[in-house]
């Protein structure tokens, strides 16, 4: 039952048909796990306190610093050095003394995040690291728990929604990563205001969950050009051969691989190049005139690549580059080249178990390429 007070906080929202009072009792009777007290997990927190979820929780382990004020609403400069799960209970409750707000000031690792997501109804992961991305969606698959998913990169950013029994997980859709070889904000940087977008927009994605109203985005990625303000939606399906919501799946119970990743990916490091644009340019220039021409490997997706490549690149999207990788010239010098850079660095980390030898990849990928060499070349939205 609302109270009198709660009746007035929540007097737009009983003016909704579609929310009333029913609807207002199910948010005050929801959990909601907050994955990371970021720039995502900030506005997202904010907006769910706001609409009276009744029982928030905030995992993060991390201190307040001076470069998170940039994108991360819930704190301000006289909370530097502070840890930011209790921060955010304390500013959460003070904006909504009715609801409970629970700080987790931990990691989350493969250890404790089936005992932490079990406590709740629904997760909403603002986390910035792949390798946190793919054990918050194994848990919430294994688990049986709703999870909306969003993640942003320089001026891009998407959002994706997963509902148990109703539609493809995270891991449908991207089910190869080098996880520490995806740069997150503080390597690749971010546009303050994005993280904002996306993280109302993950509350929006709970409350339509938690009241069941509208259509959530489950098998529907969502994405965000800022600078284009471009809107974008990809439809995609549940995969039999998926590794934790197949048909027969080999994740049978979170899995921390941070540690494999992490070994890989200083193996691909030591011998990747990093090509800026004009340098990259110069060695196209240099191979007219009789050098080894390096292969360049797109590893975006069909549309993307039909939208607008570089001459006599091969396009192999990084979904199909574990079964292609015996289709690449592993003698001869490699270019990976996408959007942005980062699913680059992943089939760099491919190419390199794979025995090749001579790697690099287009720093800041096409965009860079367009910002830089050729203002003509069509860049097409992600993914």
């Amino acid at each position: 039952m609302l109270g009198a007070e709660e009746s007035t906080r929540y007097s737009r929202h009983l003016l909704l048909a579609e929310i009333g009072v029913a609807g207002q009792e199910k948010l005050k009777a929801a959990r909601v796990l907050i994955v990371g007290a970021g720039g995502l997990g900030s506005p997202a927190s904010l907006y769910l306190a706001a609409t009276g979820v009744g029982t928030l929780g905030i995992v993060d382990h991390d201190l307040i610093e001076l470069s998170n004020l940039q994108r991360q609403v819930l704190f301000d400069t006289a909370d530097i050095g502070s840890g930011k799960a209790a921060t955010a209970r304390a500013r959460l409750s003070a904006l909504n003394p009715t609801i409970k707000v629970l700080a987790h000031a931990t990691k989350l690792t493969a250890d404790n995040a089936a005992e932490l997501i079990q406590g709740y109804d629904l997760v909403v992961d603002g986390s910035d690291r792949l390798s946190t991305r793919y054990l918050v969606n194994d848990t919430c698959v294994l688990l049986q728990r709703p999870l909306v998913s969003a993640a942003v990169h320089r001026f891009e950013a998407q959002a994706m929604t997963y509902v148990p029994g109703a539609g493809p997980c995270y891991r449908c859709l991207f089910p190869h990563a080098s996880q520490d070889l995806a740069p997150n904000c503080a390597e690749a940087g971010v546009l303050g205001v994005l993280p904002g977008v996306l993280g109302s927009l993950q509350a929006l994605e709970a409350i339509k969950l938690i009241v069941g109203i509208g259509s959530p985005l489950v098998g529907r990625l969502l994405t965000f050009d800022a600078l284009g303000m471009n809107w974008q939606e990809f439809r995609f399906e549940r995969r039999s051969e998926c590794a934790v919501c197949g048909a027969q799946p080999t994740i049978r119970s979170p899995q921390d691989s941070a540690r494999a990743s992490l070994d890989n990916s200083l193996s691909a490091l030591r011998t990747l190049q990093r090509l800026e644009p004009i340098q990259l340019r110069e060695l196209l220039q240099r191979a007219n005139s009789g050098e080894t021409a390096p292969k360049l490997i797109d590893v975006r997706e069909m549309r993307e690549f039909s939208a607008g490549h570089l001459p006599g690149a091969v396009n192999i999207p990084l979904a199909d580059l574990p079964r292609r990788l015996t289709e690449l010239p592993l003698h001869f010098p490699l270019v990976f080249i996408c959007r942005s850079g980062g699913r680059s660095l992943n089939a760099a980390a491919q190419a390199e178990r794979a025995g090749a030898k001579s790697l690099a990849h287009l720093e800041g990928g096409m965009l860079a390429w367009a910002a830089t060499c050729d203002p003509t070349m069509v860049v097409a939205p992600y993914p």
